[in-house]
């Protein structure tokens, strides 16, 4: 993968290190948690809870600032180059749509880290918190992506942060609020095949992010692709759960099959195009 221009991303948060510590100076407590909970059961929305005392606590005076990676760790340097040309394209496509892009934030941390959305940890893999609208990852991670599921490379490593900024775009678009709110009214089964079409959409929303990276500034080399495939087929539910335990079980899966994947990041990748993203075009209407 070519970035050859080396730009660096003004919005990563070097947090390792800082495990168990709040983003200000404060805590999630149980107590928190607990409001947030009674909040979901009154019909309100607990995410604007945890928004509002992520607020709060980001503006305490003796809130600890974030840090930049350091200049000679080249693994980060890389995630804060990926995160800068996703945010050169998300500009430009949104932008063409008449619309503004907010540029999210990238927090990068080791073993455990609170977040809006709870406790982040390095088992869960990199994730997307909607409520305050960063990525979280453990770089770590990316030893797993080469070790235990054979997908080594900077573009699977690519793929993986441009599929979680796929879900910031889906935040912004208004997708993950309806897809919540439609999950109030399905049965498990249906919420987790619910929860497959936002994965899959943000796979496709990866690809795209390739497309129009490679269209201007010819990232991609001989080789890329193939990387990112092996990446999406390595973590589809179904390959996962063969792993685990021998068999798939497919009502339980929320994130889509490898072939399913590997699909919806080629239409991506090969059309460019947002509309051909749409994974909720048949079955479930939001």
């Amino acid at each position: 993968m070519r970035l050859e221009d080396g730009r660096e991303s003004d919005n990563v948060e070097d947090r390792r290190g800082e495990s168990g510590r709040r983003i200000g100076s404060g805590h999630i407590g149980i107590g928190t948690i607990v409001i947030a909970l009674a909040a979901w059961y009154f019909g309100f929305d607990p995410r604007e809870v945890l928004q509002t005392v992520d607020q709060f606590q980001q503006q305490a005076p003796n809130a600890t600032p974030a840090a930049a990676p350091p200049a000679n760790d080249e693994q980060a340097r890389f995630v804060s180059m990926v995160l800068a040309d996703t945010e050169t394209t998300w500009h430009a496509i949104f932008e063409s749509g008449g619309k503004q892009y907010r540029e999210p934030k990238l927090v990068l941390f080791s073993g455990s880290y609170p977040t809006a959305c709870g406790m982040g940890e390095t088992a869960m893999g990199p994730f997307y918190c909607p409520p305050d609208q960063k990525v979280y990852i453990d770089l770590t991670f990316y030893e797993q992506l080469k070790s235990r599921f054979q997908a080594p490379g900077d573009f699977a490593q690519a793929y993986v942060i441009a599929h979680e900024v796929g879900h910031h775009v889906q935040n912004l678009l208004g997708i993950a609020d309806k897809v919540q709110r439609a999950r109030a009214r399905l049965s498990e089964a249906q919420a987790n095949a619910l929860s497959v079409r936002v994965e899959l959409q943000a796979d496709c929303f990866a690809g795209l992010w390739a497309n129009h990276a490679d269209t201007a500034r010819h990232v991609l080399e001989s080789g890329d692709v193939e990387e990112a495939l092996r990446a999406a087929t390595a973590i589809g539910d179904d390959m996962l759960q063969k792993q685990a335990r021998g068999y798939a079980v497919p009502e339980t899966f929320t994130h889509g099959t490898a072939e399913q994947r590997v699909r919806w990041f080629r239409r991506g990748l090969e059309s460019g195009s947002m509309k051909s993203c749409d994974t909720f075009a048949k079955g479930i209407q939001l």
